[in-house]
């Protein structure tokens, strides 16, 4: 359609992460006759949302990743904003400023809306990490004409100190609130497929990552087991220490009481499926799952180092890392009987409703208006 505008939203990859999960959430929820999503990604294979981009009309793009042929990756940046002229709004959403590359090439071809996102409130630092933060991040307000952030947390991470608060907006990690409500059918229908109808279910959903703390997970739950042989642990995602942390588990003997789901489609139904949340994150932006455990009324114990606005309901507690895995495991334990309850309204009020996040982004794009 020609008088459709199309937004190119320039991230990693489209696989099931976090931000691209945001991504995806608000893309569902827009006016697609009036705004399209286009993607600019660095990674060379298939990702899991990529089908569904393409069913919903939107356009994949790829250039090489940024390292280790560095060069390489700023050579081909700067070749397809200048063949590709349609777009006159970027929306780069990042975890660090190594995405700096990408809206200095921006403001160098005259886009005239460069948004810069904050993703997380910490990244797992390297020498070059550390050398781009130094040099780029005072010079991020030259190149953005707009800066976003999930959280307070991830605003003061990459802006902190250079751009005036009044200028970056907090935008919420919004879910489909009525999507996510606790369904019992769906429960008993996943516990029943999965083997766990009798089990009490501790879940976790993440990339297998050094930030995550899967190895803290495991700790935690080999002091829950020994005190209710009934436990099972669900860590639903893939990543780099996935293979560290198999091993780990059976060298505890316990790999019959923890399950690997790899990356999963029904996230809905696997939340339904749990009885209680469990993410001691290092560091994290507003983690969607925080939220998506809330809307399914799961009880969730979560690291303080996670900000305070994911705390939406009264079913996330937060406790601190310097407590022992002992002392976890007894909070989970106090929490094996409760009723689940709807949690939608709840969700709204807070303003995680996903609607109203892409009603005020899709005007935003469009209209130029102020979020």
């Amino acid at each position: 359609m020609e008088n459709v505008v199309r937004v190119l939203q320039s991230v990693g990859s489209m696989d099931r992460g976090g931000q691209e999960t945001f991504i995806m959430n608000v893309y569902r929820n827009i006016d697609r006759k009036k705004l399209q999503f286009d993607f600019l990604i660095n990674s060379p294979n298939k990702c899991d949302y990529e089908d569904e981009i393409v069913s919903m009309g939107g356009i994949i793009h790829r250039i090489p990743r940024r390292f280790p042929h560095y060069t390489k990756h700023l050579r081909c940046l700067d070749k397809f904003l200048k063949n590709n002229k349609q777009y006159s709004t970027i929306h780069q959403h990042t975890s660090n400023n190594f995405a700096v590359s990408t809206i200095i090439s921006a403001k160098k071809h005259k886009l005239k809306k460069i948004i810069y996102h904050s993703h997380c409130s910490r990244s797992e630092k390297s020498f070059m990490g550390e050398m781009f933060d130094f040099i780029y991040t005072p010079k991020i307000q030259r190149y953005a004409t707009h800066y976003l952030a999930c959280s307070d947390d991830s605003a003061d991470y990459l802006f902190g100190g250079y751009i005036d608060k009044s200028k970056i907006k907090i935008i919420n990690n919004g879910i489909d609130a009525t999507k996510f409500a606790f369904n019992i059918e769906r429960r008993d229908k996943k516990r029943k497929e999965l083997n766990i109808e009798d089990k009490f279910v501790i879940g976790n959903i993440a990339r297998f990552a050094e930030s995550k703390n899967h190895t803290f997970i495991i700790d935690i739950f080999a002091q829950l087991h020994r005190n209710n042989s009934n436990a099972v642990l669900m860590l639903v995602g893939d990543g780099e220490l996935r293979n560290a942390m198999e091993e780990k588990v059976e060298t505890l003997g316990l790999k019959d009481n923890v399950m690997f789901t790899g990356v999963r489609a029904d996230i809905l139904d696997l939340l339904s499926a749990m009885d209680v949340f469990l993410l001691p994150s290092l560091f994290e932006g507003l983690p969607v799952t925080l939220i998506e455990a809330q809307a399914s009324g799961l009880h969730c114990i979560a690291s303080d180092t996670i900000t305070s606005e994911a705390k939406i309901t009264e079913l996330l507690e937060y406790i601190s890392l310097k407590e022992s895995p002992s002392y976890w495991a007894s909070k989970i334990l106090s929490l094996a009987k409760y009723e689940r309850n709807d949690m939608r309204n709840k969700i709204r009020r807070a303003g995680f409703d996903i609607k109203e996040v892409a009603r005020k982004l899709e005007k935003f794009y469009l209209e130029g208006e102020k979020l």
